[in-house]
């Protein structure tokens, strides 16, 4: 497996329009567009920066995994994403190194990715997000 680079950190927020305002206006970062994930429950707003993006994250649904989170935790870094050349080859080898995966085969992800999430059990609480993008 080979880490491309760093390609997103996930931040989740309960207003995507009230967060947007400190991104925006106060560190400059320039809106790439929206997206609603319907499978996740989730809507995503990205702020490149950089050779990575800022990944901004609205639950659209009281139960989704978005919500449970801020319930749970607070608004903050909720995952953070490395870009890898085959997702498929680098799920393997993380399971072959015993690494617990919460997906065992990708899904599709925000702008267009596949994903797949490492279990925080294996990765120090840190919820790790692998992604391919062509």
């Amino acid at each position: 497996m080979k880490v491309l680079k760093v390609d997103h950190i996930g931040v989740a927020v309960k207003s995507l329009d009230e967060t947007l305002k400190f991104y925006q206006e106060m560190l400059g970062l320039e809106l790439q567009g929206t997206e609603v994930v319907e499978e996740q429950k989730v809507k995503v707003a990205f702020l490149p920066v950089g050779d990575t993006e800022v990944e901004l994250l609205e639950s659209t649904d009281p139960e989704g995994p978005i919500a449970k989170f801020i319930d749970k935790k607070g608004e903050g870094i909720q995952h953070i994403a490395f870009r890898v050349e085959n997702i498929e080859e680098a799920i393997a080898e993380l399971m072959g190194k015993g690494v617990k995966m919460i997906d065992e085969k990708p899904r599709y992800g925000a702008g267009g990715a596949k994903i797949a999430f490492c279990h925080p059990k294996s990765t120090n609480g840190v919820l790790v997000e692998i992604s391919e993008r062509e």
